[in-house]
């Protein structure tokens, strides 16, 4: 079996490790969301153990080293990519955005997310917002994002509610 790294993506763990989902919920319940197939077969090879631990609100060498144990791997110690930088809210998020739309309700309908705010953002104008909100922080649309070439800033309003800001360019 690969050695799980925060690389590692959750697909490729779910594909490999016999019971994987339940063990990821049992960790962390906010992880139920991988029982929405669209979720599995879209994010999930898109997010690595880092993100999905900022999605579970998880510092993400805690989530690495619960996963490892659970598979028999050894614990790793701390990172220097763990630890995460807050970051200032850039001025362009003070105009009003101009399309929103809620990314769980996206993924109760069983549809994809990212497909979604990527079709919404064909039809902006540069220099305008869309809005995503979410009741956790959504990083592999945000990392999806920023290759692409779009300013992202996501803000946790509170633990359960999260507004992601995209301006196009």
């Amino acid at each position: 079996m690969k050695e799980i790294t925060l690389e590692t993506k959750v697909s490729e763990l779910l594909e490999e490790y016999e019971g994987m989902k339940e063990i990821l919920i049992e960790i962390n319940p906010k992880f139920e969301k991988l029982n929405n197939p669209i979720l599995r077969r879209t994010l999930a090879k898109i997010a690595g153990v880092k993100q999905a631990a900022i999605v579970g609100g998880m510092e993400p060498l805690v989530l690495l080293n619960r996963l490892r144990s659970a598979v028999g791997q050894t614990p790793l110690s701390q990172t220097e990519d763990e630890v995460q930088k807050s970051q200032e809210a850039p001025e362009w998020i003070a105009k009003p955005a101009t399309e929103h739309f809620n990314a769980n309700r996206v993924l109760e309908e069983e549809d994809n997310p990212l497909a979604k705010a990527f079709n919404l953002l064909r039809q902006l104008e540069a220099g305008e917002i869309l809005s995503i909100a979410s009741d956790f922080q959504p990083e592999p649309l945000i990392e999806s994002f920023k290759e692409k070439g779009f300013d992202v800033y996501c803000e946790e309003v509170d633990e359960k509610h999260f507004i992601t800001y995209v301006q196009k360019k």
